[in-house]
């Protein structure tokens, strides 16, 4: 590999420092953002966070993994034998390198947290299981056609090295999907006073809406 650039080994550096803090930080980040939405939040929702939050983690630092480990060197000895049929010497800007495992890894471990929403919006009643099994053709269709524009290479090799894992993700995020659809239904939420429920007052427990400022039983602010 070659610099290319007098300043390329320094932004090298810079990138992988940014990358590497916000990956330290993204739990706090995440419980900041937690904490900011949670007053909004009904308590079955507040309840589904936590699951959501731990398979995500989960899912993300698999898919990492697996850009790094399987995608990344994948793509790379896939482009080598093109350089043999161009008669091109493989001399790799250092900053191209670089960039493609940067941007394979962060692609591969967003795309393995697919499951956890799927199911997340499963459980709010946003989406049936039934929509991915009676589509399935035109959504891998689709799938193929997002995992092609996401990949750096542009090269079918690794539009396929990653359709794969994410065809098997989708069947297990249905498969899961299925399971919440059986053992928990959507409920439809209690109401009070004509109003959906939005929680309970901390000081009485007595019902509150989403309109309620101040408790109508004890007259307390709900905050």
């Amino acid at each position: 590999m070659i610099a290319g650039d007098f300043t390329a080994p320094l932004e090298i550096y810079l990138i992988a420092s940014i990358i590497l803090g916000v990956s330290v930080s993204s739990p706090v980040i995440a419980y900041e953002i937690y904490r900011y939405v949670a007053p909004a939040l009904y308590p079955h929702e507040q309840k589904a966070i936590y699951p959501f939050l731990g398979a995500f983690t989960i899912l993300f630092l698999i898919g990492v993994v697996f850009g790094y480990k399987v995608l990344a060197p994948f793509i790379l000895w896939g482009m080598i034998p093109f350089f043999i049929l161009t008669s091109a010497l493989p001399i790799i800007n250092v900053m191209d390198f670089y960039n493609l495992v940067f941007i394979t890894t962060l692609v591969s471990g967003f795309s393995f947290t697919m499951p956890a929403f799927f199911v997340l919006f499963v459980r709010f009643g946003i989406i049936k299981t039934s929509y991915v099994t009676t589509r399935r053709r035109y959504i891998y269709a689709a799938l193929y056609i997002i995992t092609a524009i996401v990949t750096p290479d542009g090269g079918p090799l690794a539009d396929i090295a990653l359709f794969v894992p994410m065809a098997v993700l989708l069947e297990v995020a249905v498969y899961f999907g299925r399971r919440y659809e059986k053992e928990h239904p959507v409920e439809s939420l209690p109401v009070t006073r004509g109003k959906p429920v939005f929680g309970k007052c901390r000081w009485c427990g007595n019902l509150l809406t989403e309109t309620d400022v101040f408790c109508p039983g004890c007259g307390k602010s709900r905050i």
